[in-house]
């Protein structure tokens, strides 16, 4: 063993040596003398007592067993909560709104001793978000045991606007969705972007990313794919690797992201590609008995250090586990997750699954697949006996009260979940610097080098998929008219290009296209793109009509798999984003500054909705003789 290096490497080194060969607790117990208290935590305490938890110079262990002996059952509870949050007007905290069942800021942390959040809405402001999250800390800190908050988010680094999968980057540099990562396939790339992000979510508090999202898209009817990394389960397997690494850092500390890698055990086999958010999309089902396919990305994130997992809604068809919710199953959770696969982290449930309740004006029932006859006391009692850490998207804490004082849940098996959620918080130095820097943050989310990284990435992940005559990059564009949908005129003419209104007087066109899919109703479920995945015919003519007018360039934006062989026919070229804005799809399409597709796609592209319905859901490839192949992607021909 070499101690070459840094002198602190040295000392842990030794010490670590020193551990292993004895009976002296573990060297999880060492101090970190690495943290220093903020100002503002200094003051908090200087006029009180420092407590055993609050010494940093304890052992984490200490520091957790001394908090948890001081909390009362009540308070013990709020921990197993992990529930939305939003900013105020101004950056103040949110006084909630009995209208739209949202409680208050004040009721969640000073009332139900919450203190796990999941940040709500658009970064509209860094400032004003970065002064809000400092407000809520010292709300937190000024509680009986000042334990802070510790503040997760979806993803925001991409174009996703859905409030239940991620929001649109806005101040926060833009990237591909991770599909567009995948189609890289450059784990370096894929750990840049993921400290990127860690810099990002810090500068505001973000201590906690709920992804990355491993599941393996091997029904590509699912609404779920575009936050996936595709699927081929050894990709992923390589790629989760590099994701956790650069969200965490080499080993997890104050300047880490703590990562949250879902959905246990896979939820991309849905059966019909319908999700389990809705209450006709219960299921996944694995009629290739092709479950442990599934497992191998999250075997591959727990060797590598994952922190947190959160398992899926749907209940398992056709395996040997019971068939209801995963977070309701023993056997996925104890058995499988913590004894056969060594998991010893946090597992967090999805979102609602004891209250019913209102999103975007939908009524949506808890997502209680499998045991929706229990009550709400009963669904908290069995998700806690399936070994689950925490609730999801929930604020119910007088349940486990309930469920202590009568005996159904011992304080003990709290105790061990409690444990858990404190110690990620000292692991992350949130008891010593829980603040953040306001002017610090400003400078950081958004600079210039992380943009320009994201924006590079967008073009590079491109994918093409035809290029008839070698179309691309388009070149002597100078007496060219062009005939463009999906892309604002503007973007055009701010490069002096030529526009037309009719396809007939144009010499090409541009269009952008979404991926097909069939809407639905409601103001939560419209956001879930999902059923066909060929545009229907109506559409089909329409498109066809611009084709044999003019010759076609053809950019799709696959947030799922697309069902296309007459575009692949009839375009003079077919390219894929994965997330790109208007300037990335027209730099890319003139080759500006060498500027090229570099993507192969993630998944295959199905020849037809009957070779999908034929397909088994479990099952990665299985579409009977897909148009483009996982793989695909051409590049531009050289030129002298």
């Amino acid at each position: 063993m070499s101690f070459s290096g840094n002198p602190r490497r040295k000392r842990n080194a030794f010490v670590s040596l020193f551990f292993a060969t004895s009976f002296i607790p573990s060297v999880s117990c060492l101090p970190d003398h690495s943290r220093t208290a903020s100002p503002h935590s200094i003051a908090k305490r200087s006029t009180n007592e420092t407590l055993p938890y609050q010494d940093a110079s304890l052992c984490i262990d200490e520091r957790v067993e001394d908090l948890l002996q001081r909390m009362t059952l009540e308070e013990k509870a709020g921990q197993l909560f992990h529930t939305q949050i939003q900013i105020g007007p101004n950056g103040t905290l949110d006084t909630g709104n009995v209208t739209a069942r949202r409680n208050s800021t004040e009721n969640m942390v000073g009332e139900k001793h919450m203190t796990h959040f999941n940040l709500l809405g658009d970064v509209e402001d860094v400032r004003t978000n970065a002064e809000w999250y400092n407000r809520l800390q010292e709300r937190a800190l000024s509680t009986r045991l000042g334990i802070p908050i510790t503040l997760s988010s979806d993803p925001r680094h991409a174009f996703t606007e859905n409030i239940g999968t991620g929001f649109a980057a806005n101040q926060f540099s833009q990237w591909p969705e991770s599909l567009g990562l995948a189609a890289l396939r450059d784990p370096e790339l894929v750990q840049k972007f993921a400290e990127i992000a860690r810099e990002e979510y810090m500068a505001i508090g973000i201590r906690s990313a709920l992804h990355p999202q491993i599941d393996l898209t091997t029904e590509p009817r699912w609404a779920r794919i575009a936050n996936t990394m595709g699927e081929d389960a050894n990709l992923t397997s390589q790629l989760v690797v590099a994701y956790l690494k650069g969200f965490q850092g080499e080993e997890i500390g104050a300047h880490s992201v703590t990562t949250v890698t879902k959905h246990f055990p896979g939820g991309g086999p849905m059966e019909n590609g319908e999700d389990s958010h809705f209450t006709y999309g219960k299921n996944a089902t694995y009629p290739g008995h092709n479950f442990e396919y599934h497992l191998i990305p999250f075997k591959a994130a727990i060797a590598a250090g994952a922190r947190q997992m959160m398992p899926y809604y749907s209940r398992p068809i056709g395996t040997e586990y019971d068939e209801v919710g995963f977070s309701f199953n023993k056997g996925i959770i104890t058995d499988l997750l913590r004894g056969e696969l060594g998991f010893d982290g946090i597992v967090c449930s999805d979102w609602g699954l004891i209250t019913d309740t209102v999103i975007r004006g939908q009524d949506m029932p808890a997502r209680a697949w499998g045991v929706e006859y229990l009550s709400e006391l009963k669904r908290a009692a069995r998700i806690l006996q399936a070994g689950v850490d925490q609730f999801g998207g929930e604020q119910r804490p007088e349940l486990i009260v309930e469920l202590v004082n009568t005996g159904v849940i011992t304080e003990e098996r709290l105790d061990t979940s409690i444990r858990r959620l404190l110690r990620e918080k000292f692991v992350l130095g949130l008891f010593e610097n829980p603040f953040v820097d306001v002017d610090a943050a400003v400078q950081t989310v958004g600079n210039p080098y992380f943009r320009r990284l994201g924006n590079e990435t967008q073009r590079k992940a491109y994918t093409l998929l035809t290029n008839n005559n070698d179309i691309l990059p388009l070149k002597n564009t100078a007496n060219m008219t062009f005939y463009v949908e999906g892309i604002d005129p503007s973007y055009l003419e701010a490069r002096d290009l030529h526009i037309t209104t009719t396809p007939s007087e144009a010499t090409l066109a541009l269009v952008r296209l979404q991926a097909p899919y069939e809407p639905r109703p409601g103001g939560f479920e419209a956001a879930y793109h999902a059923g066909s995945l060929e545009y229907n015919a109506t559409e089909k003519a329409r498109q066809a009509a611009i084709y044999s007018a003019v010759p076609s360039i053809v950019d799709i934006y696959l947030d799922r798999p697309a069902a296309i062989p007459e575009i692949a026919e009839s375009a003079a070229a077919l390219l894929a984003n994965f997330g790109a804005g208007p300037d990335a799809f027209l730099d890319v399409v003139f080759g500006v500054g060498g500027t090229e597709p570099m993507g192969k796609l993630p998944f295959d592209l199905p020849r037809s909705m009957e070779a999908v319905e034929a397909s088994l859901e479990d099952v990665p490839f299985d579409t009977l003789d897909p148009v483009f192949r996982f793989g695909n992607g051409l590049r531009y021909k050289e030129t002298c």
